[in-house]
């Protein structure tokens, strides 16, 4: 599974690849990092076909990550990626603002690897 990371936060590559050494290891899954909303829709436009997963942090600055959701939703790649959003902040309004623009699930910081891990293999 082909999975784009987008945030602002540099270390969370490193974070993301510790807490799934065993997976990237076996090929099951693979990511990309984008650092800001830009970043990735650019990453997206060059490789439309390859990100199967989205997980994006809703506050970076520039680009949102609700804007980032509203151009992804407005593009429509074939096929749509699943798009999870992700916060430290786990309000009522930013979770309904991302449901409204089309996200398919919203998860809040500190990260459950346990629980995307779950969620990812009820993808496969």
């Amino acid at each position: 599974m082909k999975i784009l990371v987008v945030d602002d936060e540099q270390d969370i590559r490193f974070l993301f690849e510790q807490k799934f050494r065993r997976e990237i290891k076996s090929g099951t899954v693979n990511f990309s990092f984008a650092y800001s909303g830009h970043e990735a829709l650019e990453y997206l436009h060059e490789n439309s076909q390859k990100a199967v997963l989205i997980l994006s942090d809703i506050n970076m600055p520039g680009m949102s990550g609700l804007e980032l959701l509203k151009k992804i939703r407005e593009e429509k790649p074939a096929p749509p990626p699943v798009v999870m959003m992700i916060t430290a902040y786990g309000d009522q309004q930013n979770r309904e603002s991302a449901m409204m623009l089309g996200a398919d699930d919203f998860l809040t910081k500190p990260l459950d690897f346990s629980q995307l891990k779950e969620k990812l293999n009820k993808m496969v």
